[in-house]
């Protein structure tokens, strides 16, 4: 019968569409990446999402996040996303948290549930964790290096973490997935070099910030505060969709 996912299910068939269908999908982190990671899923027809993300659309997203227009403005992440997913598919089963994913927050979630996991947040202590619980619970996971400063979007790869380079967040990740005895994770990364943001007070985040107000955690707190465009957090997020979609249904 024909459907919203059936130019998809010309190419992965029946079967395949059954899998995504039963799959049950968590995205940590719905901002520049996350956002397009829920929505290449979504349109791809999984059946359950858990969307975890404890920030509010602020006005200098609209240049990068999908869920991001001036009607969002100030709106947890989480819901705007879900108000789009059910736009998009009203059978899939969609969870929020308005959390901040670390290891002092780590207790809420149970890994074991879920068919696939998303690493897209940016401190590497939830990161880590991340892994480590994926791990754990024998759950595939995928993570987002460093999408910030980037201007190339052809650049990305999809590669174990101990066969990145370039990358610092790659770096980082690796030497300390080392240390814990992580022995795989799969990662999408550039091996462009970062390009140094222009030193200009007058649009910089830090001593304008423009953050809703009452959001958790604001600009003004980050050690650095990159630059960004619409068209690389956007590949890396459908990357990594991608990649879902095919380990899901077998597909190569």
């Amino acid at each position: 019968m024909l459907n919203q996912f059936s130019r998809t299910e010309l190419l992965l068939g029946h079967e395949g569409m059954d899998r995504l269908k039963n799959a049950r999908v968590a995205v940590f982190g719905v901002g520049g990446v996350g956002g397009y990671v829920v929505e290449g899923l979504a349109r791809s027809g999984v059946g359950a999402l858990d969307l975890i993300d404890d920030d509010k659309v602020c006005l200098t997203n609209i240049n990068r996040q999908i869920i991001a227009t001036r009607k969002t403005i100030g709106r947890y992440k989480v819901d705007v996303a879900k108000e789009r997913i059910n736009e998009i598919n009203p059978e899939c089963l969609v969870k929020t948290y308005q959390t901040f994913y670390l290891p002092e927050t780590a207790d809420q979630f149970d890994f074991t549930e879920y068919d696939y996991v998303v690493d897209a947040i940016d401190t590497v202590t939830g990161k880590l964790q991340l892994v480590m619980e994926a791990n754990k619970a024998g759950t595939p996971i995928i993570s987002s290096m460093g999408a910030g400063n980037k201007l190339d979007p052809a650049a990305f790869k999809v590669a174990d973490i101990y066969e990145t380079s370039i990358c610092p967040l790659a770096k980082v990740m690796r030497r300390e997935c080392k240390k814990r005895g992580i022995e795989s994770l799969k990662v999408v990364y550039s091996e462009e070099k970062p390009t140094r943001p222009i030193e200009d007070m007058s649009i910089s985040c830090r001593t304008n910030c423009v953050c809703p107000p009452g959001a958790q955690r604001t600009c003004t707190q980050r050690r650095d505060i990159p630059g960004s465009t619409a068209f690389v957090p956007s590949v890396v997020g459908l990357i990594i969709a991608g990649e879902i979609v095919k380990d899901i249904t077998s597909i190569h």
